[in-house]
């Protein structure tokens, strides 16, 4: 099966208080979204990646790539109002028979391990979806009030998100819900069971002037 990448930079970002939609925004002199298309052209598995960018925005993205010199082979499709539209309109231009890694344009440090594992599960089980464990302890809000809840039942989910394309565009036939926050949830309510794997502390998304911090250091570690 044909392994398709689907990036989803349809965001406006406005927790990072930039002038630009987050992806843009420079990390090492460079826009966040080029290095997280980096990471996957790098990898050998990878056979076609298509990136969806925030309506409105096509042509500055071209102007981005030519003062960096940036010349990736893409698919290039603008989004909707929501990430849902965003993402059903990426994959209007996946093949049914295809597998899909539909992952957040603001998470760069994607690692060829997780890439790998997630496409090897998806392969078996029709869907795989990386997530890693609670470190800190975590309370139950309700209003003024809170209680104590068990980090151990939970999980922080991440991105990329990998299915068999014809699965999840089905599930992406369903009415947009304000609670489909990604996408293992939308297949989920198509019937489907999820099945996790590890993902990576280090694959972090960048929402924020504080995760910009961080990433700078991990640019700098690498």
């Amino acid at each position: 099966m044909d392994k398709h990448i689907l990036i989803v930079a349809g965001g406006k970002g406005v927790r990072m208080k930039s002038e630009v939609p987050k992806q843009f925004v420079e990390l090492n002199c460079k826009p966040i979204l080029m290095h997280t298309i980096d990471a996957f052209s790098a990898n050998s598995l990878v056979d076609q990646i298509t990136l969806v960018i925030p309506n409105g925005y096509m042509s500055f993205w071209k102007e981005l790539c030519e003062k960096h010199h940036f010349h990736a082979t893409l698919n290039i499709i603008e989004g909707g109002p929501q990430r849902y539209h965003s993402v059903k309109r990426g994959l209007s231009m996946i093949p049914n028979n295809a597998l899909v890694a539909i992952h957040d344009a603001v998470r760069p440090f994607i690692t060829k391990e997780l890439l790998n594992t997630g496409f090897e599960i998806a392969i078996k089980k029709g869907n795989a979806i990386p997530a890693i464990a609670i470190n800190e302890s975590i309370r139950e809000v309700s209003g003024s009030l809170s209680k104590a809840a068990d980090r151990n039942v939970f999980k922080i989910v991440q991105t990329p998100q990998f299915f068999h394309a014809s699965l999840i565009k089905k599930a992406y036939l369903q009415p947009f819900n304000k609670r489909f926050t990604d996408d293992a949830t939308i297949l989920e309510a198509s019937g489907q069971q999820i099945y996790l794997f590890d993902g990576a502390p280090s694959n972090i998304k960048i929402t924020s002037p504080e995760d910009l911090k961080l990433a700078e250091l991990f640019v700098n570690i690498n």
